[in-house]
């Protein structure tokens, strides 16, 4: 992990220090702690990713604008990233730490259901064997979501990433990607044995840990991807979405209102959004990360940044629940966007990711930086429900609208309920985005056919809904790559606004490549045009 030293203020700059990170697998497993039945739980605190994609995701998507050389990068990873182009940065935030962190959760895991196997699987070893299947699936689907394209048809040919299973017994093992396909059949297994399996009992801290609920959340998304000709995947959404939402969702979504209604400066609101006491969040993690500074009220990575261009599309868009309006107290949504107060914003963000640190060294002012990500919450569950009951047709499309009145009654002032129609009305009426003239409605071209357009501006909404709600956090990108959606990279300076790039429907750059360390090992890396 690499170690950052704090010079003046946080507003001012960073110097980067030498550190290592841990080589996965660069020892043997003999070297490693001795396991037993009545210990193995513990390793299972490893079991879990201490990297999160937001980073990679959120710069690599199109919430991200270029700003003009007066405002700096805050590392050359965060240029690479934007630019989608292939980075040899290893820090936290890097696709490098996250291979390596997933992998090292993968192990972790694998050690416990090694211990377990040997014990004769007993009654007793239930939760852990579960709680280590689902944390691998996890850790598995993260990889896939980052380094390989979207699920579609073409999965039985895609390139995957190495499954594994087994604890490693050799120094340089031969790893094969195998296919995408296979990676999610693999999940998929995991899935479905550890999810019956696992226990709430016994945690500390129940949410850090994969719960019954964050489990079915996970589940619910999982399948959400995995998408089947015959559409039997939605109807997995819908059952793992309501296991974990309940007979109710409007009681279990997170109360906006009230965080909406907290003071913006600080780490107030994001506190309150990550609280480990909150029933919305369902899977919290710790990660490694300066996320926390790169994209809030910081002067800090100001040159690639969420600016007011892309805000039209987010915290500041209109919608088919009403208009945003420059007032705290009137805006439709609770929460209101922070901007910094330059000739040129360059930032406008919504308060949920605070950045919290370890100090190393006082004197030196050397810290290690980490993040809480919430890696599941219910609201975001209820859209992959909603998403899922528009996907079956229109015999589910009043689910649907039920879902989404949920999300809208929670998330917005807007008293008017939504519809089929009023959605439908309002999307059609919408032209579609285009870089220099903005909006919240982009051309789709996912893998799949819609029946109508109404159900093609019914998914707007859903993706429109999510892009607000999950900005910061990664889940855009996801949404970019399984409905084929063309994002450009555009340059904002004082004088106008230019077009530097585009990722189209079948950029290979979608695909973030692997790291250079596997590459070198022999691993095929994802191909590129040039």
């Amino acid at each position: 992990m690499k170690k950052y030293i704090l010079l003046a203020s946080i507003a001012t700059a960073f110097t980067f220090g030498l550190s290592s990170c841990s080589k996965f697998l660069d020892e043997l497993p003999d070297n490693r702690t001795e396991l037993a039945p009545e210990n193995v739980e513990k390793i299972l605190l490893a079991a879990y990713p201490t990297s999160t994609m937001c980073a990679i995701a959120e710069m690599s998507s199109d919430n991200t604008d270029a700003y003009p050389d007066n405002f700096s990068a805050f590392n050359r990873l965060q240029e690479d990233l934007y630019k989608w182009d292939v980075t040899s940065e290893r820090e936290d935030d890097s696709p490098h730490a996250l291979w390596e962190s997933c992998y090292m959760a993968i192990s972790a895991c694998n050690q416990a259901l090694s211990v377990v196997e040997k014990s004769s699987n007993p009654a007793s070893l239930n939760a852990v064997k579960g709680e280590a299947l689902v944390c691998r699936a996890y850790a598995h689907f993260l990889l896939a979501n980052v380094f390989c394209k979207a699920y579609s048809n073409t999965a039985k040919t895609d390139l995957g990433i190495p499954y594994m299973k087994e604890i490693e017994t050799t120094v340089s093992p031969d790893y094969k990607r195998g296919t995408l396909e296979n990676v999610y059949t693999n999940i998929e297994a995991d899935l479905l044995e550890g999810i019956p399996l696992i226990s709430d009992n016994g945690y500390r801290v129940p949410k850090y840990h994969f719960t019954k609920k964050a489990a079915y959340a996970f589940a619910a998304r999982f399948y959400l991807y995995y998408v089947k000709s015959d559409k039997s995947n939605y109807d997995e959404v819908i059952k793992y979405a309501t296991l974990a939402l309940g007979n109710n969702a409007a009681t279990v979504v997170r109360d906006w209102q009230s965080l909406g209604a907290l003071d913006l400066n600080g780490d107030v609101e994001p506190n309150a959004y990550v609280d480990a006491n909150n029933g919305a969040n369902l899977l919290l993690l710790s990660a490694h990360s300066y996320w926390g500074y790169i994209h809030a009220p910081y002067g800090l990575g100001e040159r690639y940044a969420h600016g007011p261009l892309a805000a039209l599309e987010t915290c500041r868009s209109n919608g088919p629940w009403g208009n945003y309006t420059a007032s705290k107290n009137e805006s439709i949504y609770y929460m209101f966007p922070w901007s910094n107060s330059s000739a040129l914003p360059t930032k406008i963000i919504i308060q949920k990711v605070a950045q919290y640190k370890e100090t190393v060294d006082a004197v030196a002012g050397t810290i290690n930086g980490y993040i809480i990500n919430a890696a599941f919450t219910t609201d975001e569950t209820l859209l992959c429900r909603a998403e899922a009951y528009i996907m079956k047709g229109s015999a589910f499309y009043p689910q649907a609208i039920a879902d989404l009145n949920v999300w809208q009654s929670a998330y917005t002032r807007a008293t008017s309920p939504l519809t089929v129609e009023s959605i439908n009305t309002y999307y059609s009426d919408l032209p579609y985005y285009k870089p220099l003239e903005p909006t919240v409605k982009k051309e789709l071209h996912p893998d799949f056919t819609f029946e109508s357009s109404i159900q093609e501006n019914l998914i707007h909404c859903v993706l429109h809904a999510r892009r607000i709600m999950t900005l910061h956090e990664g889940l855009r990108w996801q949404d970019i790559k399984r409905y084929g959606i063309v994002i450009y990279r555009r340059f904002i300076s004082n004088v106008g606004t230019s077009i530097t790039d585009e990722l189209g429907v079948d950029d290979p750059r979608r695909a973030i490549q692997i790291p250079s360390d596997a590459i070198i090992a022999g691993m095929e890396p994802n191909p590129r045009n040039k």
